[in-house]
């Protein structure tokens, strides 16, 4: 086959790679919120009506990963590739398995803070306009790993590799999206645990919404580190100029500092999320003990987050010294 026969070939499984994992985490985001409505409905079934629309809305903004999966797959399937190198039929597989492993994280955390959102107003009615807000911030700081995956997958589609070697700039582009996309998805998870308890935690002490907010967002803000050390390691590997080579060794080097970073983020960014949460809800419960819990909370995540440290610092070293 010629070059244009493999960057076809590449730009299909690219697109069904895309949708295909994309779809996942959204799917099982969006039931999780159907799920809690529903028994919040069962609570009280006179708010149904408010129930429901706060459901809609709370499903709208967990599909939004898909949606990024499935603009990443169309531009695939309708992009003009370059021919001139066979880095080209590299491209759109590392472009697809960036955004569907980046999409499954955030489609699921985003369900949480809908879900205790739909069971907060069967509870406290009169706070559904404060919960519904919250609900909003957190689920969309809960996408932004999915949005990180998303800016890979597109500068991997519309950079010029033509010049590049082939090897090991191949490695170099799968491994930048493993990185990437396996990277968001623990700290798309843990802000959505962390979000879930700022709605649950402002449904339970209304008074309290203004520390349990707070003591949300520096939870939420520090679950995402590692999805971050993903994006670096991604950019890293993308723009640096690596020395053509024959050799096989240099090459898987690349590619598994993108799978070490990848998946050495997953665990750490679901780990904050689950100190987050239990930070957050008792601060609702016990307000008095905001600083004790702000404090035991930073510890803890900071603690998690040395397992991402570690991977991250491998990660550099296979690329910069190996």
């Amino acid at each position: 086959m010629d070059i244009q026969s493999y960057v076809a070939i590449s730009a299909f499984a690219g697109a069904g790679l895309s949708i295909g994992l994309g779809a996942i985490g959204s799917a099982i985001g969006e039931g999780c919120v159907a799920s809690r409505a529903n028994e919040a409905m069962a609570r009280n079934k006179d708010l149904a009506g408010e129930i429901a629309k706060t459901m809609l809305l709370g499903q709208a903004v967990a599909e939004s990963s898909a949606i990024f999966a499935l603009l990443v797959s169309l531009i695939l399937l309708f992009t003009e590739f370059d021919t001139s190198s066979f880095i080209s039929a590299i491209v759109p597989i590392s472009a697809g398995l960036c955004m569907g492993f980046g999409a499954i994280g955030s489609g699921i955390g985003s369900g949480f803070p809908a879900a205790a959102t739909c069971i907060g107003i069967s509870r406290q009615p009169l706070v559904r306009d404060r919960l519904t807000r919250t609900m909003l911030i957190g689920s969309a700081i809960a996408q932004t790993p999915s949005i990180f995956a998303l800016v890979t997958a597109l500068i991997l589609i519309f950079s010029d590799f033509s010049l590049k070697p082939f090897s090991p700039t191949w490695a170099a582009l799968l491994g930048a999206a493993f990185s990437s996309g396996l990277g968001t998805i623990g700290s798309g998870i843990g802000e959505g645990l962390v979000a879930e308890a700022g709605c649950e935690g402002i449904a339970r002490q209304p008074l309290a919404a203004a520390r349990v907010t707070n003591s949300m967002l520096l939870g939420m803000a520090v679950s995402e580190t590692t999805a971050v050390y993903g994006l670096l390691i991604s950019m890293i590997l993308i723009f640096k100029t690596f020395i053509p080579t024959t050799a096989l060794a240099p090459c898987i080097a690349l590619l598994g500092a993108g799978i070490c970073m990848g998946i050495g983020a997953i665990g750490p960014g679901i780990g904050e999320g689950f100190t987050g949460k239990n930070a957050v809800q008792w601060v609702a419960r016990n307000e008095s003990a905001t600083g004790v819990l702000t404090r035991s909370m930073l510890v803890g995540q900071a603690v998690a987050e040395s397992t991402g440290i570690y991977a991250l610092v491998v990660a550099l070293v296979m690329i910069f010294v190996i």
